[in-house]
């Protein structure tokens, strides 16, 4: 089988979700992510002006699965603002961003679970799954999943544990529209052992949350050495988890089917995904990589 294995695209300018496929394409990548704005605000284009018809039938002429399109919600969201009013703004807002998954044919969003203001992790918990209640209330007959991803532990996030997941997920109603994002980078600093112990962090996984709940993989290297709790993305191979550790991840046996999304930064504003991607599909790791895209910058 196959691996699924793709990045970050942008989607904006006069192409949009066009565009997005058209740059997932480029880097020979069979599974994508996109944000359906700036990640860092509301600003959002109308549906009917983000080129859907043209993605949706350059998607299918390609071979390209609506399985492997992934949504990221913006971070702006928090679910666990102890601020009532937000609160209802970023469940609104949520709502607002699951119809437009759908709109655009794929099947899950990603989103942060929110982070405790003011420390409170127990209450954060509660309200971040009455959220997710209510966005999922706000979408009958969505089948879009809320896939919640898991995180570095950076300030008061929560969804820094395997524990606060499903503490969060035991709570959502329809358990058909909740699953798990797991971000590679985030879990090393978060302090589990992805680098030595990738399948016994699984097995751990498996027994508190579930593996078959994982819907999505952010495959990212860390800057950081494990328990770090930053959360600073690093190159594929080059960080401290390193090429063989995240090679064992994408082609784990359980996960083959399992879309694999890059979040790795860009390297003197060249995105090295199509480079990674053949790294990857290679199972060849390129020490000279930074330097090749260093070099086509200043070409």
């Amino acid at each position: 089988m196959p691996i699924k294995i793709g990045s970050h695209v942008s989607m904006s300018g006069d192409l949009m979700y066009l565009g997005s496929i058209e740059e997932a394409l480029s880097y020979d990548a069979n599974a994508l992510m996109v944000y359906t704005g700036a990640p860092q605000n509301t600003i959002r284009k109308k549906v009917e002006e983000l080129k859907i018809h043209a993605a949706v039938e350059l998607m299918k002429s390609k071979g390209l699965s609506f399985d492997d399109v992934i949504v990221h919600a913006p971070y702006i969201i928090n679910l666990a603002n102890p601020d009532p009013e937000k609160r209802q703004f970023a469940i609104n807002f949520l709502s607002e961003e699951v119809k437009r998954t759908h709109a655009m044919h794929a099947k899950q969003i990603v989103l942060h679970p929110g982070s405790a203001v003011g420390g409170d992790r127990l209450q954060a918990v509660l309200w971040i799954a009455e959220g997710v209640n209510k966005v999922i209330d706000n979408t009958p007959n969505i089948p879009v999943k809320i896939a919640l991803e898991t995180m570095a532990g950076k300030g008061n996030e929560v969804g820094k544990t395997f524990e606060e997941l499903k503490a969060i997920i035991d709570l959502i109603h329809d358990q058909n529209r909740v699953s798990v994002c797991f971000d590679t980078c985030h879990t090393h600093d978060a302090g589990y052992d992805i680098k030595d112990d990738f399948d016994g962090v699984i097995k751990h996984f498996d027994e508190v949350v579930g593996k078959d709940r994982i819907s999505v993989f952010h495959i990212n290297d860390s800057k950081n050495p494990q328990g770090a709790a930053k959360d600073r993305h690093e190159n594929f191979g080059f960080g401290y988890l390193g090429f063989d550790a995240l090679i064992h991840v994408v082609y784990h046996k359980d996960f083959l089917n399992i879309p694999k999304i890059l979040e790795t930064p860009y390297v003197e504003e060249q995105p090295p995904y199509k480079e990674e991607i053949m790294m990857i599909r290679a199972k060849t790791f390129d020490p000279m990589l930074v330097d090749h895209l260093k070099a086509k910058a200043n070409l």
